[in-house]
C-alpha cells in the first residue's frame, strides 16, 4: 500500500511539472500571438532576436499574473481550511477531544497535519475518559468504608451499647481503615511505578528462593483455608527489581488463597523458556468468566464484586502486577474458567535492566 501511494505522489508530481509546463508554453503562445498582430500595423524598429527575447519577457510576466489569479481565486477557499483548523486547535486546548477534521483528503499540504491533529484529539480524549474513570472508581472505593465508618464511629456514642458489640464495631472500623491505608499504598505505588522507572534498584537473586519465601510469608492465610500448595521450582537466577517481583508473586499468591475454596490447591511452578524465566500460579478456585478476563488488569476492576468488597479487595492488585512485569519487559497471560480455577502465567528475561 505504501508503494502505491508513492507512485501516486511521484506520478501526480510529473502532472504538475507538466502542467507548469504547459502554462508556461501557453502564456508564451498567447504573447507571441498577440505581438505578431500587433506587428502587422506597427513595424517595430528592433532585430528578430529582440523581437523573441520581448516574448519571452512578455510571456513570463503574463505567467506570473496567470498564476497570481489562480492563487488568489483559490486563497478564499484555503483560508476556510485553514481557519477550520486553527478552530480545531483552539477546541483541543479548551478541553474538547471530540475534534474531528474531515475534507482535506485532496489536498496533501494538510492531510498531514490533519492527520495528526486527529490522532492526537483522539489520544487525549482517551486519556482523558480513563481519568474521569479513575477518577470516579476512587471516589466509589474510597465513599463505601468512609461510609461505614462513619455510620460505625456514630453508634459507638450509644450509651446503652455492649461491650461487645463496641469492640464488634471498632474491629470493623479498624478494617475499613486498614482497607483505605492499603487502597492509598497501592495508588501510591502504581503512581510511583508509571513515573520513575530509571531509579529502579535492580540486582541478581535466585528467583526461587524469592518464591519459596513469598509461599512460607503467606502460610497463615493457606493453612487457614486448609488449602495444600504445591510448590515445583528449581534453582535460577535472575536480574531485576527483586522487591517488585517479590510484589508479583505475593499479589497473584494473595488471589489465588482468597478465591480458593476451603481444601483446595493451589500450585506454583518455575520453568524456563528460552532467555526467560516463567512462574505460573495455579488454582481451582472459582474462576473468572470470558467477559472479565479482558478486563481483569485494568484498574479498580474486579470480576467478582460481591466477594471482592466483603473481603477487602480494591482491584488494584493485579494492575499493579501488570504493570511491574511490563516495566520487566515480561509478559502476563491468564487462562480460566469459570468455576474450574485460574492459572496466571508470567515470562520475564533472565537479565534485565532499566
Amino acid at each position: 500500500m505504501t508503494g502505491l501511494k508513492r507512485v501516486g505522489e511521484v506520478l501526480l508530481r510529473i502532472l504538475q511539472v507538466l502542467l507548469v509546463i504547459g502554462i508556461l508554453g501557453l502564456c508564451w503562445t498567447v504573447v507571441a500571438w498577440s505581438t505578431r498582430v500587433l506587428y502587422r500595423y506597427w513595424e517595430p524598429p528592433f532585430s528578430a532576436y529582440v523581437i523573441d527575447l520581448l516574448n519571452v519577457v512578455f510571456g513570463a510576466v503574463f505567467f506570473g499574473l496567470l498564476i497570481s489569479l489562480i492563487s488568489f481565486a483559490f486563497r478564499h477557499k484555503q483560508l476556510l481550511k485553514l481557519n477550520l483548523i486553527i478552530d480545531a486547535i483552539r477546541r483541543i486546548s479548551k478541553g474538547d477531544f471530540s475534534v474531528r477534521i474531515d475534507g482535506f483528503e485532496r489536498m496533501r499540504e494538510f492531510e498531514t497535519i490533519v492527520n495528526s491533529i486527529n490522532e492526537m484529539a483522539g489520544a487525549l480524549g482517551q486519556m482523558e475518559t480513563m481519568r474521569q474513570d479513575f477518577i470516579s472508581n476512587v471516589s466509589h472505593e474510597i465513599q463505601s468504608p468512609l461510609t461505614s465508618i462513619r455510620g460505625f464511629a456514630r453508634a459507638l456514642r450509644r450509651p446503652d451499647l455492649s461491650p461487645e458489640k463496641r469492640n464488634h464495631y471498632l474491629e470493623i472500623i479498624e478494617s475499613e481503615s486498614r482497607r483505605l491505608s492499603q487502597m492509598s499504598d497501592n495508588l501510591l505505588k502504581l503512581s510511583s511505578l508509571e513515573a520513575d522507572r530509571g531509579s529502579l534498584q535492580t540486582n541478581r537473586f535466585r528467583l526461587d528462593r524469592q518464591l519459596q519465601n513469598v509461599v512460607l510469608a503467606c502460610e497463615p492465610q493457606w493453612l487457614a483455608k486448609n488449602i495444600q500448595i504445591q510448590l515445583d521450582v528449581s534453582k535460577l537466577e535472575v536480574e531485576g527489581a527483586e522487591d517488585l517481583l517479590s510484589q508479583v508473586w505475593m499479589n497473584l499468591l494473595h488471589n489465588g488463597i482468597k478465591f480458593t475454596p476451603e481444601g483446595g490447591e493451589i500450585g506454583v511452578s518455575l520453568m524456563t523458556q528460552e532467555d526467560k524465566a516463567v512462574v505460573t500460579v495455579t488454582d481451582n478456585g472459582i474462576g473468572i468468566s470470558e467477559p472479565d478476563l479482558v478486563h481483569i488488569f485494568e484498574r479498580f476492576y474486579k470480576a467478582d464484586k460481591s466477594r471482592t468488597r466483603s473481603s477487602g479487595g480494591s482491584g488494584l492488585g493485579l494492575s499493579i502486577v501488570k504493570k511491574i512485569v511490563d516495566i520487566h519487559e515480561g509478559e502476563i497471560t491468564v487462562v480460566s474458567e469459570r468455576g474450574k480455577g485460574s492459572s496466571f502465567r508470567v515470562a520475564i528475561p533472565f537479565r534485565w535492566k532499566p
